[in-house]
Order: structure tokens, then sequence, then C-alpha cells
């Protein structure tokens, strides 16, 4: 995550120089992908420059290109294919704290699809998809530790995890709490809805992970998220 996080913010930031933003808009708001001379000629730049700042669009996957006869015409005498660009089908989102606002789009939709299909309870069919979606965000590899080394602990382990989905999990004594709500927009206009779907999705993420000494439970506090995870009884007093 922390490597995803690092290249959306260098695909970003490369629209901080004026001149390739302005490059950047002008090819995107065309109907067709545009050639370096027309894109020079849109934002009256010097056609070196519209190249220098269009390729490194480029590099940044934000633009893509295309070789095509501008003239229609082909074979012998049709002259050498035009370098064209377009936008790219990357798509760039960063937001600070992060939030996962597709993730639960995809939770809720898929719900949505599974209570109309089998007629069923909608919050039923919520729970399942949570659920799923937990599961398979627990059974994702995972990067051991901030700077790649073996997790310390299971708790570590677990908020390793955790901190690769945008919950900035703090260890406090034998507690996990999570500082950030990656759907925290959502719960705070539906808050029921969304904090028993993240306690789904969270509980699913540890059953998948193995780690049966944590159990995550509904703790709603101002500035965090509605999810704290605690020891469980047999891991506070093992036999």
């Amino acid at each position: 995550m922390a490597d995803d996080f690092g290249t959306q913010v260098c695909g970003v930031s490369a629209l901080a120089e004026p001149a390739r933003r302005a490059l950047y808009l002008y090819v995107v708001s065309q109907a067709e992908p545009v050639s370096r001379n027309q894109a020079a000629a849109g934002v009256d730049l010097p056609r070196h420059t519209a190249k220098f700042h269009l390729d490194k669009l480029v590099d940044e996957g934000l633009l893509e290109t295309e070789f095509r006869r501008l003239s229609g015409r082909s074979g012998p005498g049709a002259g050498r294919p035009t370098k064209l660009y377009r936008r790219s089908a990357r798509q760039l989102t960063v937001t600070l704290p992060e939030r996962h606002y597709d993730l639960a789009g995809h939770i809720l939709a898929r719900a949505l699809e599974d209570a109309a299909r089998d007629g069923g309870s909608v919050l039923d069919a919520l729970r399942r998809a949570a659920t799923d979606a937990g599961r398979k965000l627990g059974a994702q590899p995972h990067t051991p530790g901030k700077q790649g080394h073996k997790p310390a602990s299971a708790v570590q382990a677990v908020a390793d995890a955790l901190a690769e989905q945008g919950y900035e999990p703090r260890i406090q004594a034998d507690t996990l709490v999570l500082a950030n709500c990656p759907f925290h927009a959502l719960a705070d206009q539906h808050n029921t809805l969304v904090c028993n779907m993240n306690l789904d999705l969270i509980t699913a993420m540890l059953d998948e992970l193995g780690h049966p000494g944590l159990k995550a439970t509904l703790d709603p506090a101002p500035g965090r998220c509605c999810v704290t995870l605690t020891p469980t009884p047999t891991a506070r007093h093992p036999a």
C-alpha cells in the first residue's frame, strides 16, 4: 500500500508544473488523440517544450501514446505515422487521511445485487458481502513489518495488514486502536450501517489472518475508527 501511495503521489505531483498541467488538461479535453504540434498550439508552447512535458506525462502513466498516419493514407509515400497522445486508463486518487470509498461501494453494490436476486434482507446480504471482502483482504500477500522485517508479535502482524488498508493502527498496551476510518464520510452520514459493515470486514480479515487472540469490537470514539481490536479472554489469561 505504501508503494502504491507513493506512485499515486508521484503521478499527481507531475501535474503541479503549470505547463505540464495545461498540456494534460488540453489532451484529455479533446475528442480524439492529439499530436505534439496540436498540443503545443493548443496551449501556446514551443514544440520542443510540449514534447518534453508530454513524454513526462507518459512516463508517469497519465497519458498513453499511439501512432497513426493523420493523412489517412497507407502504403509507400504515405509518410511516417504521427505520435499521438491520449488520456491513459490509469486512475489516480490521493486522499489524506487515506480513504477507500471504492471498497465500500463494491461491498454495498454486491449486497444490493445479492438481496435483489435472492429476495432476502439487505442487511444480511451486506454482512455476507463485507465478510467475503474481509476474507479476500486477509488472504492477500502482506508486506511484513514497516521496514520489511518480520513482525515482532501477532498484534504487530495484524497492525501491518490493517495499515495496508489505510486504518492507521496504533498499538496501545494490548489494544489495537485504528486512528483512521477508510470510510469516514460514509460512516459520518450512515453510522450504524457503515460501522457494522466495517466490523464484519475487519472480523473476517482477522479470521483469514489466523490470529484468534484478537477480537474486533465496536468501540466508537471521536477522531478514530469505530472498531478496536482487543485480546480475547483466552489470550489475556492463557490456561
